[in-house]
Parts: structure tokens; C-alpha cells; sequence
């Protein structure tokens, strides 16, 4: 959270929006390199415990990268789609990257057994990945919440670009984020 939303979540609290953050999926103390799917697993209880707090019905979620994938397994695999009204990702790898994805030389974990992966999320997103694979096998979408993907033809992660795209579902309209996410009053 620290890297990603420590702008972002301020400015979105100045403007109404009631924000909560998770770090998730940390391997030996570095955030977002554990297994994708367990990091799924970990936003389920998070839910929960922000619908709890805030009284909402749903909640709307933003996430970047692997943020704004991860998500989905939790919506598809999860039984999340009820507890979501929309989920926004920005540059998101929903079909992975041909490209390198890898922390920065001072955030990388040691390997956690011999000849064991030191960042398991960067190897769930790489394309055609096992993880990749079961994750889109029930497509892009599930029935219930609306879907924003924000990306870029200059994107230098999640490559090639499109790669970040997730088809529209005919039966739902797009909604503005402005227009669905909570604020408080």
C-alpha cells in the first residue's frame, strides 16, 4: 500500500471517498510476492471486515498491477462477486506479461527453500502461467459487478498491452467510478 496509494488514497479521502488499503501476499516481509491466489484469499476477510465497518452492501475496488488482477480470482473462485460493486484496474496483468516482473533489487526476498521461488506472484503473472491459465478459464468477467480497466499503449510491465484489457460484457453497461463508489456523508 505504502508504494501504490500513499498519494492516491488521500487525495480520494479529500474528495469523500472512504478509503481502506491492504498489504497482501508478503513473502519473508516484502509485500505482493506470494502466490497470487493466496493474496485472493487474504482480500476475502479484508472485505468483510471494511463492509463491517462502513455498513456498505458492496464495496468498490482499485488496484494496480497486480492489484487490479488479483481481485478477479477473488471474485470468481471466492464467492466475492456479491460482496463487489465494481472493480477498477489500473495497468492490471489479466493475462499476464512476456515482460520481467520483479521487485526492486532491495525488495527482493530471499528464496524461502532450495531452489524456491522468491516471488511467486511474479511467476503466477507471467503469461501462460498455471495460475494465469485457472484464472481466466471462467473468463474476464463474472456476473454482478461492473469491470473499468485503465491502461496504457506505454506500458513497459504488463506487455504487450492489451494484455491488461478485459473484454466488456454485454450485460452490463460500463458505470462511471464517480457515479458508484461510496462517499462518506
Amino acid at each position: 500500500m505504502a508504494k501504490n496509494w500513499a498519494t492516491m488514497s488521500p487525495a480520494l479521502k479529500s474528495q469523500g471517498y472512504c478509503v481502506f488499503a491492504l498489504n497482501y501476499g508478503a513473502t519473508n516481509g516484502v509485500d505482493a510476492t506470494g502466490p497470487v491466489a493466496d493474496s485472493a484469499r487474504q482480500l476475502a476477510p479484508f472485505v468483510d471486515k471494511v463492509l463491517a465497518s462502513t455498513g456498505a452492501r458492496k464495496v468498490d475496488l482499485v488496484g494496480h498491477s497486480q492489484g487490479g488482477m488479483m481481485p478477479r480470482y477473488y471474485l470468481g473462485f471466492l464467492g466475492g462477486a456479491d460482496k463487489v460493486n465494481h472493480l477498477v484496474g489500473i495497468a492490471p496483468s489479466n493475462h499476464g506479461t512476456r515482460g520481467l516482473i520483479t521487485p526492486t533489487p532491495d525488495a527482493v526476498p530471499p528464496a524461502t527453500s532450495v531452489g524456491g521461488s522468491n516471488c511467486q506472484a511474479c511467476a503466477d503473472q507471467q503469461a501462460g502461467s498455471p495460475f494465469l491459465t485457472e484464472l481466466n478459464s471462467i473468463g474476464d468477467t463474472v456476473p454482478g459487478p461492473a469491470y473499468t480497466v485503465i491502461s496504457t499503449t506505454h506500458d513497459e510491465v504488463v506487455t504487450p498491452y492489451p494484455a491488461s484489457s478485459s473484454p466488456a460484457r454485454p450485460s452490463r453497461s460500463p458505470i462511471s467510478p464517480s457515479r458508484t463508489s461510496a462517499r462518506q456523508t
